[in-house]
């Protein structure tokens, strides 16, 4: 399938649905499912609803200002553990409503700012990529809305990899992330 012209009301659809989902599918789950991981080094889900809830803190709308506001020094770099410390101690149920409530606020301010295109090809600076355009950014979130929602399926379905015996050569959800 092939590249679509970036549709902001399109996107805002999918950012809007990411809270609902995530609640319908993880709320009362059991606990082996919400704290497992792909091995060292790699998330729970109740980790990435952290790194969610601190995304929509630090990153998405953060930086739609900064390149509205016409910045040019680069966005303040982006901490991609910071759930860790800022999570503890925090239920599931608590993380999912306040995700929820970030991502309102978020999609409210996305709303409010009424954007054009001359908007959208707006620039700012990454830290690491250089110059990317407000539209970039904006498909990049729903873009990583998605992106954790399969590591989220990824994650619990590997609970059951030894479970599913044979029909694992058929699971492509089993295989490890390339």
């Amino acid at each position: 399938m092939g590249a679509q012209e970036f549709n902001l009301n399109k996107l805002r659809v999918v950012l809007e649905r990411t809270p609902s989902v995530l609640t319908a599918w993880l709320s009362d789950l059991p606990d082996e499912f919400i704290r497992a991981t792909e091995g060292e080094g790699t998330w729970s889900p109740y980790d990435v609803i952290g790194h969610l809830i601190h995304g929509e803190r630090a990153d998405w709308i953060p930086r739609a200002r900064h390149i509205l506001a016409g910045e040019t020094r680069p966005f303040d770099p982006f901490d991609r553990e910071a759930q860790f410390a800022e999570s503890a101690g925090a239920s599931l149920a608590q993380l999912l409503e306040e995700f929820a409530v970030l991502r309102r606020e978020s999609l409210t301010a996305l709303d409010e700012f009424h954007l054009t295109e001359d908007d959208l090809n707006r620039t700012g600076q990454h830290p690491a990529f250089g110059t990317v355009t407000l539209a970039q950014l904006l498909a990049t979130w729903m873009v990583h809305d998605l992106d954790h929602l399969v590591q989220i399926a990824r994650t619990i379905a590997k609970t059951q990899s030894v479970n599913v015996g044979p029909w694992s050569a058929y699971l492509s959800v089993l295989r490890d992330r390339q």
